[in-house]
């Protein structure tokens, strides 16, 4: 049973925007399952969409996929307009593209929150790369790390590609062709990504046994992907 209004006081346009964006007829909104409410229902496909940090997902999601399908839904900005409301009345709205592209390895940033739901069969993730504008609102004391900047809501432009990952096979795909044995720097390299990003690439198909350790080169740990 749909129950109206529940989980909509504090949504954000973001979310409102993609939830509309990914539904289909016959979905169910806001539905309540297992003490949680659920987003979109589709049949017996739980979806969830989730645009801030994975984190506090992690004990629903865990408790949900026990006993239900359950996709997440995460966006990753591919371009970003900053949008800066005026200070004062009277002020200029003002509006710039944003000089980073985020890129679909950045859900490892997250991702480290619950690794072992990667490979269970119950759980799928699609990433959607969007075009978004980031709505900023000064207040003084607010943001020191941006002089007083803070971000107010998120705005979706387009959703430009989606990716679903719901096999092992589909996240072996981020050890690119070729690398036999690497390090999380030969694994940076590789993809263009930052180290910090390979290492938490690195750290989350470990732990669910996708690659696996087989000595040093160096300091290095080096690994291999698994297989079987």
């Amino acid at each position: 049973m749909t129950t109206p209004g529940i989980g909509l006081l504090n949504e954000k346009p973001l979310h409102a925007s993609l939830k509309e964006w990914y539904a289909q007829p016959g979905d169910q909104f806001e539905v309540a399952i297992d003490r949680f409410v659920i987003d979109i229902v589709r049949g017996n496909l739980l979806l969830e969409i989730q645009t801030g940090s994975l984190a506090s997902l992690k004990a629903k999601l865990n408790t949900l996929v026990r006993s239900h399908r359950v996709r997440l839904i995460y966006p990753i900005a591919l371009e970003k307009w900053i949008v800066k409301l005026p200070k004062e009345v009277g002020g200029r709205t003002t509006r710039r593209k944003s000089p980073r592209r985020g890129r679909v390895e950045d859900l490892f940033w997250e991702a480290v929150s619950f690794p072992q739901l990667l490979v269970d069969p119950n759980f799928s993730l699609e990433v959607l790369m969007i075009r978004e504008e980031e709505i900023r609102k000064h207040e003084a004391n607010r943001n020191w790390r941006r002089r007083g900047w803070g971000t107010e809501e998120r705005r979706l432009l387009e959703v430009v590609e989606r990716r679903l990952y719901e096999a092992p096979e589909d996240w072996r795909s981020f050890v690119p062709e070729g690398l036999e044995t690497f390090t999380a720097r030969d694994l940076a390299d590789a993809t263009s990504v930052r180290i910090q990003l390979a290492q938490k690439m690195v750290y989350c198909l470990r732990k669910v046994n996708l690659i696996e350790s087989v000595g040093k080169r160096g300091r290095a740990n080096l690994y291999r992907a698994a297989h079987g």
